[in-house]
């Protein structure tokens, strides 16, 4: 089966979502960055994160998942392998 979207849509909601919500400058944002040391996110952003994409993809990320989070690469990935 086709995955519904491609990283690279996964990419740039993940995108929209830190820029838009989170005010984070889009100069800073790679798949490198790092959601908490880079971008200077906490827990409660990235709860948020986790709920957009979950309304994004009509999936749940699990918690033992979303817990292995750290950068916009693994976010990505994660949304990915759901679909």
């Amino acid at each position: 089966m086709e995955n519904k979207f491609s990283k690279e849509e996964i990419f740039e909601e993940v995108k929209n979502i830190l820029i838009e919500e989170l005010e984070i400058n889009e100069n800073d944002i790679n798949s490198d960055a790092n959601l908490f040391e880079d971008l200077d996110l906490d827990s409660i952003d990235a709860v948020d994160i986790a709920v957009r994409m979950q309304k994004f993809t009509d999936k749940k990320l699990p918690p033992g998942e979303f817990k292995k989070i750290r950068t916009v690469g693994d976010v990505v990935n994660a949304v990915y392998s759901l679909l």
